[in-house]
């Protein structure tokens, strides 16, 4: 089985976010898939000429989300564009499937060659603004060994725009999603997209868990000397946006300054 270190070997990883346009399912879909194709090949190249470790392709724009499985035509656009954006970067890629379809995201990911899934509820349950939602590891770990699939799955701990249900503090859930829910790897972040993440989360998930640990939002050119002693590497959604908006698109001088002041860590 492949390891976080077997995937990213070299350094600690800047993920960089490919927040595709609405997908064909979803209420903003404008018809155009060859647009959605275009925008994310697009994104991928800005993300490959600045030297980015690693890719993670979400139906970011999807949303009102659905709690748990995506629609059959969404899971098929999402394979089909992560199957040419794998083809087009020299690096690892991701996959997460909004809100919560892990099964999903691990059968797009293996078809296409990506490398890993992100799950935002992969042990317990969360409140959140799709309901309740309860992981479903004991299903995505089966599917995995059943796809003889290598993708590794990297969890979230107390995932933004949600409140664990049950009072779980965040020692328990990472102590889970470590040893009963087999992750490979683990994401803490802010409360919401684009929120910095708390020193004081990483450092618990950290003392809690051996596995790498990863910021899942907030980093900025400003803050990552201070979350670069912490952290096992970055996923990086907004600040490569213009005007630092996740709804927005890539602004390549964003993400050529980030990459140029990263370099230098």
């Amino acid at each position: 089985m492949m390891t976080f270190s077997d995937i990213f070997p070299d350094r600690k990883p800047v993920i960089g976010c490919i927040h595709l346009l609405s997908l064909p399912g979803s209420p903003r879909y404008s018809g155009d898939l060859k647009k959605i194709f275009a925008t994310a090949l697009a994104e991928a190249e800005i993300y490959k000429l600045n030297g980015l470790d690693g890719l993670i392709i979400e139906n970011f724009r999807d949303h009102p989300f659905y709690p748990g499985a995506l629609p059959p035509e969404t899971v098929a656009a999402m394979a089909a564009i992560a199957r040419e954006v794998v083809n087009s970067f020299d690096g690892p890629v991701g996959i997460n499937a909004l809100r919560n379809d892990a099964e999903a995201a691990m059968a797009i990911a293996t078809a296409s060659g990506a490398d890993f899934i992100r799950v935002n509820v992969h042990t317990g349950a969360a409140v959140t603004d799709q309901g309740v939602i309860e992981g479903k590891a004991h299903e995505t770990l089966r599917l995995r060994k059943n796809l003889h699939s290598e993708v590794l799955v990297f969890a979230d701990v107390h995932v933004k725009h949600a409140s664990p249900l049950g009072n779980r503090s965040i020692e328990q859930e990472t102590i889970e999603n470590t040893e009963r829910g087999m992750a490979d790897g683990l994401i803490v972040s802010g409360t919401g997209t684009g929120m910095e993440t708390a020193l004081a989360d990483v450092k618990v998930v950290k003392q809690n868990s051996h596995l790498p640990v990863l910021i899942g939002s907030g980093t900025t050119i400003d803050n990552i000397h201070e979350l670069h002693l912490l952290a096992d590497g970055f996923i990086v959604g907004s600040f490569f946006k213009k005007d630092g908006k996740a709804v927005n698109e890539v602004d390549p001088d964003r993400v050529k300054k980030f990459m140029d002041r990263y370099k230098l860590l």
